[in-house]
């Protein structure tokens, strides 16, 4: 009875011992993710240098400016939407010019609402004359060029319009469109104005449940659901190999920048810890849905530029920020965010790179900012580029710089990493990896060391190896003569019966019931054993196959999930089985699950050696060891209780059933009494609080 008291007790303790976490909130200043999906403060890396508005230029003010482009000679134009016009800038962002209207045959021509503009290396101007249905490309000076009219196509649906919003050009004059209602992808042109089809398609996401009920609906009732369509693209730009760069304004989209190759399939790397998505700690809400949670909401996207060196960066109008990334999907940098300062914004609806600054085109204030580059960020920028163009030891010195302002920049560590395998020093270059969390590249380190570490004391290792091996046969020799001196029959002790219960479960716990040779203190000795191998398996597994945050590991923790899921199973099968005539007492199951953990402790101690000596590519081995370990524990689980209570397969197996799911009702039945004693308390508080004003 003593011992279900206890065990009631530290049961009910346990149930409500427990910790809440809250949703991760982004913070409103400079930051990047860590491998934890923590946003980590981090400095600035771009700042304002200087803001243009069209009353400074003395043409009046900007109206809701839709898109910014840099041409090759760092000249700035804008498509100034509402006041239908284009306006030209130096790289100073002086005036040169403002295009608002242009001969056309001999007529004077304008514009109607252009969302989109773009400049190729010859200086020629191409318009996206949105709600003119057209593009129309113009010299620099503003003359007309060619008009590129409505697509004409049979696989062009019969009510399709044709709004062009944004344009870009390739290298042999190939136009690519994003139209407003194009959900097969991006329109492309050739050289002649003629429609040559789609490319780069988004996948259509919908809901099972809506697609199971649209299966078994009735005609009528199919055409009122929602069609089952892709998102268009919002935005897009071209890098140079051709290559084009699109983000698509989705609430919660997987993959919202792409690069989308010639044949139309996205080849973007998306090689960090993360998929470049914007913000990635945000609370994620239903995009049909009002929330009132603040700053909730994936980030949407409504531009992306490429930069140099495999850099480029993607404007999210959800918190108004700018995210960069490099060549492997990395997230380099962020700056902006709501705000009426100079260095926020109210809505921005483009970008493009100036050089090494970066303009911004916000749409709610009617103002272009142009930032420069901070210390912090021309660092970052040069560690990118020397390490694309394989300068790895130049790379290596930024990136020392880059931590002297950010410890916590894990590419920094990756990069120095890199320059140091190059050099050979794979010790060193593990350390750098462990710190960015890379373990692709800590894995080659490893491999690299394991081998020079054998080469250079090739003599000590074998002769330890000799050793162990002559130990090894010494003892079966010993053991093999001990036993023919011996009698046949070999009483096993009671110290030595949790190891034999390992391998010969059947006899094994038949003796601990029937023949008094099971200790409970021995059962919750190797249940002691078990939460201590767990700990020291979270805390020193090898960094490859140790994904824990080691800094907040909890060894309450283990009381947990390993003490509370076994007192609860000892309580469950006890209370089950008193209904099911089984023949086993409170302290028979208590023994027989206790000594069923065995095997954990047995392979997981050496599994924590093993596996900081493992590759990448030597993992599988690691993670059989789990799994042998958990079958073996569940094998001897299901001996134990078939022999404690005297069952036959089938009714064990389905004790095992009935045990879970009564252990799931004393859960909610300890979770409903938490909640109810919560309730009394506040109640209590607030009659106190009440009798305290009123007297």
């Amino acid at each position: 009875m003593a011992i279900r008291k206890v065990t009631v007790w530290l049961l009910i303790i346990m149930l409500l011992a427990g910790n809440t976490t809250a949703d991760a909130d982004v913070p409103d200043h400079g930051y990047n993710y860590s491998y934890w999906r923590e946003a980590e403060p981090a400095p600035y890396p771009y700042i304002n240098e200087v803001e243009i508005y069209g009353s400074g230029l003395g043409i009046g003010d900007f109206n809701d400016p839709q898109d910014v482009y840099v041409s090759g000679r760092n000249h700035i134009y804008i498509a100034d939407t509402s006041n239908n016009r284009i306006v030209h800038l130096d790289e100073s962002g002086k005036l040169v010019r403002v295009i608002d209207s242009f001969d056309n045959t001999g007529k004077q021509d304008t514009f109607n609402k252009p969302n989109g503009v773009f400049v190729d290396p010859g200086d020629n101007v191409y318009i996206a004359d949105t709600q003119n249905n057209r593009v129309v490309q113009l010299t620099d000076e503003g003359k007309l060029l060619k008009v590129f009219g409505p697509p004409v196509s049979s696989i062009i649906p019969k009510e399709f319009q044709y709004f062009p919003l944004k344009v870009s050009v390739d290298k042999t004059n190939r136009l690519y469109v994003v139209a407003q209602g194009a959900f097969e992808g991006i329109m492309e042109f050739d050289i002649e104005g003629d429609f040559r089809g789609y490319i780069g398609t988004n996948k259509v996401r919908f809901s099972p449940v809506d697609l199971f009920w649209k299966r078994f609906s009735t005609k009528e009732q199919s055409s009122q659901m929602q069609l089952f369509l892709p998102v268009e693209f919002s935005n897009l730009d071209m890098d140079d190999r051709r290559f084009i760069y699109t983000v698509s304004s989705e609430a919660n989209s997987p993959e919202p920048i792409k690069r989308i190759n010639p044949g139309g399939e996205d080849i973007l790397r998306r090689e960090g810890y993360f998929d470049p998505a914007g913000d990635v700690s945000a609370i994620h809400v239903d995009a049909a849905k009002q929330t009132a949670i603040q700053n909730a909401g994936s980030s949407v996207f409504v531009d992306v530029i490429y930069d140099e060196s495999g850099m480029y960066s993607a404007l999210d109008s959800k918190r108004n920020r700018i995210f960069t990334y490099n060549n492997d999907g990395n997230m380099l940098y962020q700056f902006g965010g709501t705000g009426t300062t100079s260095d926020h914004f109210q809505k921005p609806t483009a970008i493009d790179m100036l050089g090494d600054r970066m303009v911004v085109l916000d749409g709610g204030t009617n103002r272009l900012v142009i930032f420069r580059p901070t210390r912090y960020g021309s660092l970052i920028r040069e560690g990118v580029k020397q390490h694309y163009n394989g300068k790895e030891d130049q790379a290596a010195k930024s990136w020392e710089e880059v931590l002297k302002l950010n410890a916590n920049f894990d590419i920094a560590y990756i990069g120095i990493g890199k320059a140091l395998l190059k050099k050979d020093d794979n010790k060193q270059a593990m350390e750098y990896f462990k710190n960015g969390n890379n373990r692709k590249y800590y894995s080659q380190a490893l491999k690299r060391y394991r081998t020079e570490y054998m080469w250079n004391n090739f003599g000590t290792v074998m002769t330890i190896l000799f050793l162990v091996v002559a130990a090894v046969v010494a003892g079966r020799l010993y053991m093999r003569r001990k036993l023919a001196t011996t009698a046949h029959y070999i009483d096993t002790g009671v110290i030595k019966m949790p190891l034999r219960t390992m391998v010969r479960p059947f006899s094994s716990f038949w003796e601990l019931k029937y023949e008094h040779k099971g200790r409970i203190w021995i059962a919750l000795g190797i249940l002691i054993l078990v939460v201590l191998t767990m700990i020291l398996k979270r805390q020193y597994a090898g960094f490859i196959v140790n994904f824990n945050k080691l800094d907040e590991l909890n060894s309450v923790d283990e009381l947990k999930f390993i003490v509370l899921p076994f007192l609860l199973f000892c309580i469950s099968n006890w209370s089950l089985t008193t209904l099911m005539d089984g023949e086993g007492k409170f302290k028979d199951i208590v023994i027989a699950v206790g000594y069923a953990t065995l095997p954990l402790v047995v392979i997981f101690l050496p599994q924590v050696l093993f596996s900081n000596i493992i590759t990448i590519d030597e993992t599988p081995f690691y993670y059989l060891l789990d799994s042998i370990a958990y079958l073996w524990f569940g094998w001897l689980l299901f001996i134990g209780t078939m022999t404690v209570h005297q069952y036959t397969i089938g009714k064990t197996i389905l004790t095992l059933i009935l045990t879970v799911l009564v252990m799931a009702f004393i859960v909610f039945l300890g979770l409903l009494c938490f909640s109810l004693v919560q309730q009394m308390i506040t109640f209590i508080e607030a009659l106190y609080r009440e009798i305290i004003v009123r007297l």
